[in-house]
């Protein structure tokens, strides 16, 4: 749920390549100790959230909704939908495919309104009653919410529901959001959801579906990004989607109509969209990790192509950075639009000297420490004829802990490299998230640890160079970082939290649940 620098029950997700675990800090919930995790040292984000509103087959609409938005969770995922009369959930651990695949399932979910999410899982087990979205009946009626991001005070509204008589179903911090619409004394659906929204802090999206509306919500910040798109609905009346990303639309045939904004509550109902806009309006401060990885490629971020902005910013990468070298090699596949800048800006040939196997899934091998070791190369392999004799630069998106970056400068090395230089297309992780992004402990940062040329040696690099966080901005189409008002969250590079973070000062008992459940 949140990052912590403290350990708590509940609150740290099991490393899977032996080092130290991480602290989770997303309201995605709970994660597999015994799963082998080759990208265990990379940043992850927690879900993927959509809605769809007046459409024939909206729950197929929304499950290949969830398919496009699987980068952003491949723990769980969950479908609800309303048909008019009932509300009908199908949830399930893994893949949307190993869930939505079966025309059975799709058909126990009639309605021409519905809301998924996909989930990455931090905090907690990964157990069926942590899958989203949630549900619950209430005196106006069903209602369903899907949630993406964190609540940087559940552990402390969820100790003052607990203790009003709320009785928590799961350990992740999106139920909040049900006991606080449950206890508000307001009449109106929006207005309870307004109340709720108004004792929350966090960096968050979220879609909720009730009997008679498909609703969105930004955080204040805008930190969690949210999209609304335009489809043929029911009858050829208009149809409505909201999703994490583009891409999303892309997929079900939508038009992209705008962003949602930061602080703004979209209502969805068969007389149209409605905008409400219930906070104090603030700086944004959009998540840049969303353009380094964590958006797909193929979607456009608050009007900025993800595709374009990682090019650019390998561009500002050779530009700072350069060095003399035979070939530019991406570490797969978030380094690659990042290499292709580089390698234009430099004039260095691009070529695919890292082959990256798409098709490992969860192994089922006992993991020892043996098997620990040779985890990286069940997900990459060196192209030796690539790489033989060659001064190589490789260019990735992050160094968090080390850990794989150090197996693939090895990998490289064994497969003949000459010289091995790693460039990054972010400036040096040196902060925790508590936003809803799966960062470790401060204290496992490499770059909180170490100066870049002790990072160096310590991967095995013969050179490393980050991206500046100027660089970061120029690429993005800024003239540069405004200390006293930045664009963007980047507080992982710089420390700067723009929002407040009420649970890392609370020292009480975070114990969630004492069930323990099959998996």
């Amino acid at each position: 749920m949140m990052a912590t620098p403290r350990r708590s029950a509940g609150a740290l997700r099991a490393d899977d390549v032996g080092d130290e675990p991480k602290a989770g800090n997303s309201g995605a919930g709970g994660s597999r100790a015994d799963d082998l995790r080759t990208d265990a040292d990379s940043l992850h984000e927690e879900c993927g959230v959509i809605g769809v509103w007046n459409s024939q087959d909206a729950a197929a609409v929304t499950a290949l909704g969830l398919h496009a938005l699987q980068h952003r969770g491949q723990e769980a995922t969950g479908v609800v939908s309303y048909d008019g009369a009932r509300f009908h959930s199908h949830k399930g651990l893994g893949l949307v495919g190993d869930n939505f695949s079966d025309a059975r399932v799709i058909a126990s979910l009639p309605g021409r309104n519905a809301i998924g999410h996909n989930r990455y899982a931090t905090t907690g087990d990964t157990i069926l009653r942590n899958v989203q979205p949630l549900y619950a009946d209430f005196e106006f009626g069903g209602f369903a919410v899907a949630h993406n991001g964190n609540l940087t005070n559940a552990h402390v509204l969820r100790r003052s529901l607990v203790r009003r008589g709320c009785l928590f179903q799961s350990t992740t911090d999106s139920e909040v959001f049900i006991h606080l619409i449950a206890i508000s004394l307001y009449s109106t659906v929006v207005d309870r959801l307004i109340d709720a929204l108004k004792q929350v802090i966090g960096a968050y999206s979220l879609v909720a579906l009730s009997n008679e509306a498909l609703m969105g919500v930004r955080d204040p910040l805008g930190v969690r990004p949210l999209i609304l798109g335009r489809v043929i609905g029911s009858e050829g009346n208009a149809g409505w989607v909201l999703a994490s990303e583009t891409c999303a639309l892309d997929i079900v045939g939508a038009e992209f109509v705008r962003d949602v904004e930061p602080g703004e509550i979209v209502v969805i109902n068969d007389q149209g969209v409605r905008s409400i806009k219930p906070f104090t309006r603030a700086p944004e401060r959009f998540c840049v990790f969303e353009y380094i990885y964590f958006a797909r490629p193929d979607s456009v971020m608050e009007g900025t192509p993800v595709y374009t902005a990682r090019k650019r910013i390998g561009t500002e990468l050779a530009r700072e950075s350069g060095v003399p070298a035979d070939v530019i090699v991406p570490v797969p596949d978030s380094g690659v639009p990042a290499a292709m800048g580089y390698s234009a800006e430099s004039g260095i040939p691009f070529e695919l000297g890292i082959i990256r196997n798409h098709y490992v899934g969860r192994t089922f091998i006992e993991p020892t420490d043996h098997i620990r070791n040779l985890g990286v190369k069940l997900k990459h392999s060196a192209n030796r004829a690539i790489l033989a004799g060659k001064r190589v630069v490789l260019v990735d998106d992050s160094i968090v802990r080390g850990t794989t970056s150090r197996k693939i400068v090895e990998m490289v090395r064994q497969a003949g490299a000459r010289e091995v230089h790693m460039r990054i297309s972010s400036p040096p992780t040196t902060h925790s998230c508590f936003y809803g992004i799966d960062t470790p402990e401060r204290s496992k940062l490499l770059a909180a640890r170490y100066s870049i040329d002790e990072m160096a040696r310590q991967i095995g690099a013969d050179s490393l160079a980050f991206v500046s966080i100027e660089g970061l901005y120029r690429a993005l189409g800024q003239a540069g970082r405004d200390p006293d008002a930045p664009h963007y969250c980047d507080a992982c590079f710089t420390g700067d939290y723009p929002i407040a973070t009420p649970d890392q000062g609370d020292n009480a008992d975070r114990q969630l649940s004492l069930l323990a459940e099959d998996r």
